[in-house]
């Protein structure tokens, strides 16, 4: 798994381009303020242990979140990080797990539109906790 993180005062997105048959039409805008966004790429290589990427996943989150003094995290799928992709469904499946544990650690978490291109808008501050890139 590769992450990019970047803590946002401004992120703001809108869907374009559904890339994902299965998934379901959206028309959907949406801006969140003060968040730490995780840009996620799940590769061929975390088939092999899907439960112990998620749980990686989720720690590194909420160290970043702490890192950057927020409790809301957006988790972006970004099939863009590396060579290799995992399927789609393993993506969604790991995606809405850590969504549910950091619900129950009292995150708001909140997903992006799976399965879509989206016009994304960011603004972030020029400090070094609020840009993180890790190789999992």
């Amino acid at each position: 798994m590769k992450l990019l993180l970047i803590y946002a005062d401004r992120f703001g997105y809108r869907t374009t381009l559904k890339t994902i048959d299965s998934e379901p039409d959206r028309d959907e805008t949406q801006t969140i303020e003060k968040a730490l966004i995780g840009f996620i790429h799940l590769e061929q290589s975390d088939e092999a242990d899907p439960a112990g990427i998620e749980t990686k996943l989720v720690k590194n989150l909420k160290w970043a979140a702490r890192k950057n003094e927020t409790n809301r995290i957006v988790l972006h799928s970004f099939a863009h990080l590396a060579e290799t992709k995992a399927s789609p469904e393993l993506a969604k499946r790991v995606l809405d797990g850590a969504q549910e544990r950091l619900v129950a650690s009292e995150y708001e978490a909140i997903q992006t539109p799976f399965g879509y291109f989206l016009d994304l808008e960011l603004s972030a501050p020029g400090r070094p906790s609020a840009r993180i890139f890790k190789s999992l």
